[in-house]
This record gives C-alpha cells, sequence and structure tokens, in this order.
C-alpha cells in the first residue's frame, strides 16, 4: 500500500516515544485506537501498551516484550527497529499523521463494499445508502465497532461507570433523567440505547409528557432532537413556553397576556433560545431518512442525548404493502439506531381503539397498534392514562343523548385543571414494572409530580418477586 495510506517510521516514532515517556500514553491513547496503526506487529504493540496501562504496570522496555511473549506477538527485530527509533518530544503531530492515513484507509476499504453490496450483491440503493452513511457516521466519529470485547476492559469500562454513578451522589438515575420521582424509581432514567415507546389513546398527554422530558433533559444541559411528524416546530415550541413559564397555553396561541407575563415569555424564550433543541416538522420521513438526518445531527452536534419521534405509525418503511412488516422495520430500525449513536429514542405510538370497550381501559401491551414488533423491540413501554377524559366523555355522551330524546341532562361531573394521571410502566428490560402517579396541569400542558404517594412495583420475574416480597415499594 502506497504511503499516502501508511508510513511505518512515523509509527515507529510514536510507540518508541511511548516506551521513553510512558506518561506520554495516555494523550496518545486517546486519540489513537489500535487498529489506526498501519503494520500489525505494531498494532500488537500498542495492545500490550493499553493492556499494561489498565493494570498499572509500567510500560517500558522489560514489562512490553514480556507481556508481548505472553500475546505470542513478540518480535525481535520489529522490537529492536522501535527501540532504536529516536524518540520524539511533541508527538501531536505525528499521531495526527497516523489517524489521518488510517480513516484514509478505512474511506478506500468502504469503496469496496459499496461494490461488493451496490453490484455484487445487487442490494436495493436504499440499503446502499444507509450502509454508507452508517460506515461514514462511524469513521467521523472514530468509533469503527468490534466484534468482541475483552474482559479486560469491559471491567475497567464497568468500574468507570460505577464510579461516575457514584458522584451523581447516589440518586438512582443512571441515564436521561425523566424529572419524576416515581418514573425514575422505577426506569432509573432512560438509558444509553434504550428504545423508548410512549403510548396511549389520543387526548391523553403522550405529546404534552415528550415534550416535559425534552424541557427537563434540556435544562441539564443535554441537547435534543424532536422529530415531529404530526405537528409543526411553532406549535410544539408553544406548548413548551407554556409549559416553562405557566402561562396558559390558550393566552400565548392569541398573545393575550399581562406585563408579567410578557416578561416571563421573553425570558423563557432567551433561555430556550440558548438551548440545544433541534426540531425536524417534516410530516412524511421514512425510516431511511431519520437515520440519516440523526446521524448528520449527532455527528455535527455531539450533545444530543435525546430523541424524540412524534409518532411511530407516521412514520413510513421501505414502501412495503404489509404494514405489520414495515411498522416492524421501522421499530427495529430505531433500537439499531438508539444503540449505534449510544443514545435513548422515544417513540410515541398510538393504542387500538378496542380498548375503549373495555370497563377497564387502562392500557396493555396488546393495545399497541401492530404491537408484536414493538413489544419486542421496545425496552420501555410507558402507556399515559387519564381516567377523567373517559368520565368527560361519558358526560358528553349523555348530555348528547338525553337531547336527542328530547330530554334534559344536568352533569354534577366538575372539570378538573389538574388531572390525576397515571404512566403505566407497562415492559421494562432493565427493572420493575408498575404505576407511576402524576397530575396533568392542562391550561399549560404540563405533567408534574403527584407527591408521596407509595410505587407499586410488580417485577416481571414472578419468582424474584415473590422472595422480595414488599420490599421494593418505596415512599418517594
Amino acid at each position: 500500500m502506497g504511503n499516502q495510506l501508511q508510513n511505518l517510521n512515523i509509527e515507529r516514532a510514536v510507540l518508541s516515544s511511548i516506551i521513553f515517556e510512558p506518561s506520554v500514553y495516555e494523550d496518545i491513547a486517546a486519540a489513537l485506537k489500535y487498529d489506526d496503526f498501519y503494520l500489525p506487529d505494531h498494532q500488537a504493540i500498542f495492545k500490550a501498551m493499553a493492556e499494561l496501562n489498565t493494570e498499572g504496570s509500567p510500560i517500558d522496555e522489560e514489562f512490553l516484550k514480556n507481556r508481548l511473549v505472553k500475546m505470542n506477538a513478540f518480535k525481535e527485530d520489529v522490537f529492536s527497529e522501535i527501540l532504536v527509533t529516536n524518540p520524539i518530544t511533541n508527538t501531536a503531530a505525528y499521531v495526527d499523521e497516523i489517524k489521518e492515513k488510517s480513516i484514509k484507509r478505512a474511506l478506500v476499504q468502504l469503496t469496496t463494499e459499496i461494490k461488493s453490496v451496490a453490484v455484487e450483491q445487487d442490494l436495493p440503493s436504499e440499503d446502499v445508502l444507509d450502509l454508507v452513511q452508517k460506515k461514514l457516521y462511524e469513521i467521523s466519529l472514530d468509533s469503527a465497532t468490534k466484534e468482541f470485547r475483552e474482559s479486560l476492559e469491559m471491567v475497567s469500562s464497568t468500574i468507570k461507570h460505577i464510579h461516575e454513578m457514584k458522584k451523581r451522589g447516589n440518586n438512582g438515575v443512571v441515564g436521561v433523567d425523566t424529572g419524576y420521582a416515581e418514573l425514575n424509581d422505577m426506569t432509573a432514567g432512560f438509558g444509553e440505547g434504550d428504545l423508548i415507546i410512549i403510548a396511549a389513546r389520543p387526548a391523553m398527554g403522550k405529546t404534552a409528557l415528550t415534550l416535559n422530558l425534552a424541557q427537563k433533559a434540556l435544562d441539564d444541559g443535554l441537547g435534543v432532537a424532536v422529530f415531529s411528524l404530526e405537528m409543526p416546530a411553532e406549535q410544539l415550541m408553544m406548548r413548551m413556553l407554556a409549559a416553562k413559564t405557566s402561562i396558559p397555553l390558550q393566552k400565548l396561541r392569541v398573545g393575550d397576556m399581562d406585563d408579567g407575563e410578557w416578561t416571563r415569555l421573553t425570558d423563557a424564550s432567551d433561555q430556550m433560545a440558548n438551548q440545544k433543541l433541534f426540531v425536524d416538522d417534516d410530516g412524511t420521513l421514512n425510516i431511511h431518512q431519520l437515520r440519516s438526518k440523526l446521524r448528520k445531527l449527532k455527528s455535527q452536534h455531539q450533545e444530543i442525548s435525546l430523541c424524540i419521534i412524534d409518532y411511530l405509525q407516521l412514520m413510513n418503511g421501505s414502501g412495503g404493502k404489509d404494514r405489520h412488516l414495515e411498522v416492524s422495520e421501522i421499530s427495529r430500525g430505531l433500537k439499531l439506531l438508539a444503540r449505534e449513536l449510544n443514545m435513548p429514542i422515544i417513540a410515541l405510538s398510538q393504542l387500538n381503539r378496542g380498548l375503549e370497550g373495555r370497563n377497564d381501559k387502562r392500557p396493555m401491551l396488546s393495545d399497541i397498534r401492530e404491537s408484536g414488533s414493538i413489544e419486542q423491540d421496545a425496552d420501555l413501554i410507558l402507556f399515559v392514562y387519564r381516567d377523567a377524559v373517559y368520565k368527560m366523555r361519558e358526560e358528553m355522551e349523555k348530555e348528547k343523548k338525553a337531547k336527542a330524546d328530547g330530554q334534559e341532562y344536568r352533569s354534577n361531573y366538575q372539570e378538573q385543571e389538574n388531572e390525576e394521571t397515571e404512566v403505566i410502566v407497562g415492559k421494562n428490560r432493565n427493572g420493575p414494572i408498575g404505576v407511576a402517579h402524576l397530575v396533568f396541569q392542562k391550561k399549560f400542558t404540563r405533567f408534574i409530580d403527584k407527591g408521596h404517594i407509595p410505587v407499586e412495583i410488580v417485577y416481571e420475574d414472578a419468582d424474584y418477586n415473590a422472595s422480595i416480597g414488599n420490599a421494593n415499594m418505596p415512599i418517594i
């Protein structure tokens, strides 16, 4: 391979510099992976250095030689060439050169893959484009996946994660904070790589809940991407401003506010303008376009830590005639994308209207439209349920029926500004299921914690649930 794609002298100089001055290893390892080196023997030496560093052993000639012998990767001539190479004091330019050539080799390899899938395997163009976008994203972030992760690296990473959680103050939240005590208690927050489904019948407030979740993430300094297939970006922003300012949504819509409310709106607008919120309100989005847009956004804004899709059934797949297969493709694609980008993705979902024929209208997993694949792919499924919505409808039906019969009906039902809400955790791959109790403030399109209510928790593992009894019923 030509000098444009490799330079063994530079690789030897960097490895020599680490041996003669081990303190530079951390800075170099932050920029390079072992497979950024072109020569396999150089890759083995850098891997051996990584193992020694992880163990806290010296990265010197003797320890390095012993480790390479143990790895069955020691070559006297290669090792000697590195030892006689003059070390360099400023490694930054050399490291950049190694990385540059590594990226070019990856791009050349990608061109070979493109020819293979486009010509030899004759895959559809959409699949080829998706592969290219995924590979380019990985190359740009220098995060190409490995087939296996070794135990030593996984243990080190896990211990580091535990220490980071300890620094958070043992509050039980290990992912993106939901902002709701009971929900956090059951979910520990939304984890990296998780697919979360929030499902409800119309008018239950699922969009409002997800916007509240987005606002919490923004206020915590995270970036949020929203794909709104049903509502223009301006309407989403108006709802978020109503919730943030405690100004009724209807007042915002018509601009009917007093001086104090205008001041609050101005302050909130200034704050929102400086937060990392990105909204795509293209109503004709398909799974391929979503993946492409989110990868590009994430590569440009690494602070993006949460994605919301409103809502799943409005998305298109590859254009197949079988809608169940399309939804299966979409849900699986979203799960894989969440793992690829290492961030939680929240997808809203509609429920079948059949549940409204039941006496108890609380949703179940089987109520999700095209539920099979969604239930399988999701890590967490939340249902939003407000009993007051059905009580109001019942009263309206009674009034309508009485009027049709020429009778008068006076209801004693009083509509409440604050309505009790159940967020039912119907599936939780990494924890308990149960019910979180919130209050929906309708005029502000805002959910708040109900208060100090016992959390009813039921674990999916029946044997485990039986063994713990009531030990896991915390009071928040």
